[in-house]
């Protein structure tokens, strides 16, 4: 389905199992869209796709609550964010108020409207895309916001060969709506309890405290990494770990899910050079030696 991109696709795996929101940031119609139906399917989840815009209210996230005449009383009407698996498309056209939408269910997997607070359904994830902050009609998130999301991912354009195999294939709605799922939500969280159960060494708790307290004392970067980003990190890599078939993390995985974790949560302090999530990781591994 996702063509040339088994990376990226083991790092969205990586960050739902361990229980994390997913930022996907890229141009538009390199398949960020694509990715999220083909997870939901796959993983047998209820899914509802938001589509932001400019003109959207929190409430058409949320939901409202609408007069009944029968009952005489107002009844709340859910909105999509009570799904499964909700795919925040083209997050960074809405305005920040609507944003700030989902702080609350990202984090609490809760919302409250109008003094009631609402659990969300088990799994909940949010997918979000967003398109380059310096196209026309963009709002950047607030780093509040950006720090929500476990892992940001960059997609890429494709490789020819990968290329000319989806041109000449066959279209990929029509391959999404055939798609059966490989799991149900019952199995799903039973993977999220398996990778809490992987084991993280005392030296490699190490590693990760070396790595986050570089980036504190860096001069390099505005901010260093927060407590929360080595909790994702560890938790990454553990989902990693147990991906790739094992139940102990070794430093390899902490390095594979470095850049999606911390890319978006660093900020480098010279301007007008353009540093990659995968530039910033790589200047990590090669500063800080493994334990």
């Amino acid at each position: 389905m996702i063509l040339g991109k088994e990376r990226q696709i083991r790092l969205a795996l990586a960050c739902l199992l361990s229980r994390g929101h997913l930022l996907i940031e890229d141009l538009p119609g390199v398949g960020k869209t694509t990715l999220a139906h083909v997870l939901a399917r796959s993983l047998g989840l209820g899914f509802h796709r938001i589509q932001f815009t400019s003109d959207m209210l929190p409430a058409d996230i949320i939901g409202v609550s609408i007069y009944d005449r029968e009952s005489a009383s107002f009844k709340f009407h859910p909105g999509p964010v009570f799904s499964q698996l909700v795919l925040a498309d083209e997050v960074n056209r809405a305005t920040p108020k609507t944003q700030s939408a989902l702080l609350e269910a990202m984090e609490e997997h809760q919302v409250t409207a109008e003094g009631e607070t609402r659990r969300l359904p088990e799994p909940f994830f949010v997918i979000a895309t967003q398109n380059p902050s310096h196209q026309v009609g963009t709002f950047p998130l607030p780093e509040s916001q950006l720090d929500r999301f476990q892992m940001r991912l960059e997609l890429g354009y494709p490789d020819r060969d990968a290329e000319r195999a989806l041109l000449q294939g066959v279209d990929r709605r029509d391959m999404i709506a055939s798609l059966e799922p490989c799991l149900t939500p019952s199995e799903l969280l039973a993977l999220q309890g398996a990778v809490r159960q992987v084991h993280v060494s005392p030296a490699l708790v190490d590693y990760v405290q070396a790595l986050v307290e570089y980036t504190r004392r860096s001069p390099d970067f505005v901010n260093g990494l927060s407590p929360r980003a080595a909790l994702a990190l560890v938790a990454c890599a553990r989902a990693w770990a147990l991906v790739e078939g094992r139940d102990r993390v070794i430093p390899e995985d902490v390095q594979a899910v470095l850049s999606g974790v911390a890319g978006h949560r660093l900020h480098p302090v010279v301007n007008g050079v353009r540093r990659t999530s995968s530039d910033i990781a790589v200047g990590l591994v090669d500063a800080v030696p493994i334990p």
